[in-house]
């Protein structure tokens, strides 16, 4: 059979149609797919999937979701990154809009007095504080209570608690204006030595956002409940030169949270531009309620020196002082003094007359530390005098302090005791009039005033001679810095006595600058004047020992007795 010829050569024909299937060409044709890749080939053994469903499987979104999260939690390194590049947030705002709403940040609703817990899951961890509604949110991530927070109600400023920078959300950008340190000096005052050391030389006034005036380091302090024992501990402290220096000026970042939490208040008490003329001592508190297991809290009243010995005790062991080592630490080297106890034992045995003799045992003798000094005051009289006159007695300042004389014997026990100061005195000496007495049936007060001079104590009858360190018959001047009070008042109640006393603690604070007497009770400060400050019934007191010579301010004053 004769084969037929072709009518075109084959290299001559364009566009030739497939063999292929129609099908087959058909989805060919819908099949969006990249070119080979390694030697791969569209035969159905290597194909990539189609665009359709290519957006179902949405791996470059999970990538980057993942990638925010690794980045949030600080677990990407740079080395790290993804094969599939995914989409960043933004690192900066765009062109001309740096000061992107900062107009609704909200100064007065701010306060970060409080402890920094996240409003919503309570963890201290990485808190952030919104500056526009003042609460607490945890995180800035995608998944994070802020950001959250951000998307809901709009509030798009936030500072982290921890590192004070500023960050816009849910853009996740910081924020590098000026106009913001100063809410980064109210979240963590700091002043420069040069500043500190003016605190005492110069007199300042400064105002709050509501334009109310205060002076820095004499301004009230909330009492949330029943914290006004602590309030008048801290403020005394706080005006103690030497241990409020070290707590503003020392960088206690790696000591216990309640050496920290304590140094914070303190530049808070001391800050010339917060933003209201009043502090909370929440965060502190809530740290010595942990410490103490509750035994000091907001919420029940304690007694200030039981409060007062706990506190600089365990802070003398925050700051890194020794259980063992004196002077081991700022408090030790402020507050600690040395005291001689000589103890005698009581004696008797009876004669052949049946009669009681007392001997003389020997006398032994100890040194001891001491922060606080215990004054007894004498007892109060139990009947009023024929023309019920001199209802509340007074004592004088010196004679309580005879007891530490050397010479006047306690009873105390079978043994009587004797107790005297040694040198070198501290800095600062802390009197504890004791006021309070318990027995199994009742709790007593003694409201006898003790009279006092503001100025110019003599400590130099009570401490025995030591040329060595100080020239004997030489005066030992110490005029007062702070006197912690104590006010009975009467409140009516539904319980059975109908009426009972109520504890009421405030605090008579020097100013150094003015040379003037502040008193403060909570949120209360106002002026007083130093010729009647023992009308109070003082409770504790916190004299500094004066450098050399009489001061000019002491020259003419004479005591109040």
């Amino acid at each position: 059979m004769v084969k037929r010829q072709a009518l075109e050569p084959l290299e001559d024909v364009v566009d030739a149609p497939s063999p292929a299937p129609k099908r087959a060409r058909v989805e060919d044709e819908d099949m969006d797919s990249p070119p080979p890749v390694n030697g791969a080939t569209s035969n159905g053994h290597l194909m990539y999937p189609r665009q359709q469903d290519r957006d179902r499987i949405d791996i470059l979104g999970a990538d980057a979701e993942e990638h925010e999260e690794l980045e949030e939690a600080g677990a990407l390194d740079d080395d790290d990154e993804a094969a599939v590049a995914a989409p960043r947030r933004q690192a900066a705002p765009e062109e001309g809009y740096t000061d992107l709403y900062l107009d609704t940040i909200d100064r007065k609703v701010l306060d970060f007095d409080f402890e920094k817990l996240c409003s919503v899951t309570l963890s201290n961890i990485n808190v952030y504080a919104c500056l526009v509604c003042g609460k607490y949110y945890q995180g800035r991530g995608p998944k994070s209570q802020a950001y959250f927070h951000a998307l809901e109600e709009g509030h798009h400023v936030y500072v982290n608690m921890e590192t004070k920078k500023v960050y816009v959300l849910p853009e996740g950008y910081e924020v590098m204006s000026k106009s913001l340190d100063d809410i980064k000096f109210v979240v963590d005052p700091r002043l420069s030595k040069d500043e500190v050391a003016r605190l005492d030389r110069e007199p300042k006034v400064s105002w709050d956002l509501l334009n109310k005036e205060y002076i820095p380091g004499f301004v009230g302090m909330n009492n949330i409940k029943a914290n006004d024992y602590f309030n008048v501990v801290v403020q005394a402290l706080a005006h103690v030169v030497p241990l409020r220096n070290y707590f503003m000026l020392e960088k206690l970042s790696f000591r216990p949270q309640l050496a920290q939490r304590f140094s914070t208040l303190v530049r808070k008490i001391w800050n010339p531009r917060a933003f209201k003329s009043h502090v909370s001592p929440h965060e502190l508190l809530q740290e010595i309620a942990l410490r103490s297991s509750k035994r000091f809290s907001l919420t029940d009243q304690s007694d200030p020196v039981d409060f007062l010995s706990w506190f600089l005790n365990n802070l003398h062991l925050a700051v890194g002082g020794s259980k063992k080592k004196s002077n081991s630490s700022i408090i030790q080297k402020v507050f600690q003094g040395t005291l001689k106890i000589e103890s005698q034992e009581i004696t008797s045995h009876a004669d052949a007359g049946d009669r009681l003799r007392f001997e003389d045992a020997d006398v032994k003798t100890e040194t001891s530390k001491f922060l606080v000094l215990t004054l007894d005051l004498p007892a109060a009289p139990l009947f009023q005098d024929a023309l019920e006159r001199n209802m509340i007695p007074q004592v004088p300042l010196t004679t309580i302090l005879s007891k530490y004389n050397g010479i006047q014997p306690q009873e105390k026990m079978k043994n009587r005791v004797r107790y005297r100061l040694l040198h070198p005195l501290p800095p600062y000496l802390m009197f504890h009039i004791k006021r309070f007495s318990k027995n199994k049936f009742v709790s007593e007060r003694n409201p006898t005033i003790v009279t006092f001079p503001v100025s110019s104590l003599d400590m130099g009858p009570y401490v025995e001679p030591n040329p060595k360190l100080y020239p004997p018959g030489e005066p030992i001047w110490y005029d007062l810095v702070a006197n912690i009070t104590h006010e009975a008042v009467k409140k009516k109640d539904d319980s059975v006595e109908g009426e009972q006393e109520t504890k009421v603690w405030r605090v008579q604070l020097r100013d150094r600058s003015r040379d003037e007497w502040v008193g403060v009770q909570d949120l209360f400060v106002e002026k007083e004047r130093g010729e009647t400050l023992f009308t109070k019934e003082s409770y504790v007191q916190v004299w500094e020992r004066r450098r050399s010579g009489v001061s000019a301010n002491a020259k003419g004053k004479g005591r109040v007795s």
